[in-house]
C-alpha cells in the first residue's frame, strides 16, 4: 500500500487542547506512507435515533472520514474518569444506524494527555471497552497515558517513548489492513 489513510479523532474540542497539541505532535512522529487527518466531531448534533434514517450532513461526512480511513487514532482526555461526551457522541453517530457502522475492522490507537497523575487511564479503558463492542481492533501495548508536565511538547519531552508508541501503532495498522 503505498500510503495509509489515519482519521484523528480529538476528544477535545478546545481551542488550546492539549490533546490537539498532542495529535500534532505524534503525527510528526509517522513515517511519510501515513497521512494523518484530523475529524471534526464539535459540530455533530447530539446523537438521537429518531434522526438515523435522515442523518445531519456533519454525521455523512464524519462517517465518509471515518470510512476512507485505513485506521482511526483517538486522542482524549479524560473528564470525570471516562471519555468527554463529544467524543462518546462522534462515536455513537458512525456506529448508527444499527448494521452501518463504520468502525468495524478498523486498527485503532489510543493516547492522551491529562494534567491528573494517572493520565488518561481510565478514560482510555472506557473506550478501550466501547471500541470492542465495535469490532475495532485496539493497540494494546505500549500502553500511553500522558501527565500533563512542562516540557512535555519540547524537543525532548517523551519524544523517544512516543516515536515508540507510533512505531508500534503504524505496525498495528499495516498488520490489520486488508
Amino acid at each position: 500500500m503505498s500510503q495509509y489513510r489515519i482519521a484523528v479523532l480529538v476528544g477535545s474540542i478546545r481551542k488550546d487542547s492539549l490533546n490537539r497539541r498532542l495529535a500534532d505532535a505524534i503525527a510528526r512522529l509517522a513515517s511519510p506512507d501515513f497521512l494523518f487527518r484530523q475529524v471534526q466531531i464539535g459540530d455533530l448534533p447530539l446523537y438521537c435515533q429518531d434522526d438515523d434514517d435522515r442523518q445531519a450532513e456533519s454525521v455523512r461526512r464524519l462517517k465518509q472520514e471515518i470510512a476512507d480511513a485505513h485506521g482511526v487514532l483517538f486522542v482524549t482526555p479524560e473528564y470525570n474518569r471516562s471519555i468527554p461526551g463529544v467524543l462518546k457522541n462522534a462515536i455513537d453517530h458512525a456506529s448508527r444506524p444499527h448494521g452501518e457502522s463504520v468502525w468495524a475492522g478498523k486498527p485503532a490507537g489510543i493516547i492522551g494527555v491529562s494534567p491528573g497523575a494517572v493520565g488518561t487511564a481510565l478514560a482510555q479503558q472506557h473506550l478501550r471497552n466501547i471500541l470492542a463492542s465495535l469490532d475495532m481492533p485496539a493497540l494494546g501495548q505500549p500502553e500511553a497515558f500522558l501527565q500533563a508536565k512542562e516540557g512535555l511538547f519540547d524537543e525532548d519531552g517523551c519524544r523517544s517513548f512516543l516515536q515508540k508508541w507510533m512505531e508500534k501503532y503504524m505496525l498495528w495498522v499495516k498488520l490489520h489492513t486488508i
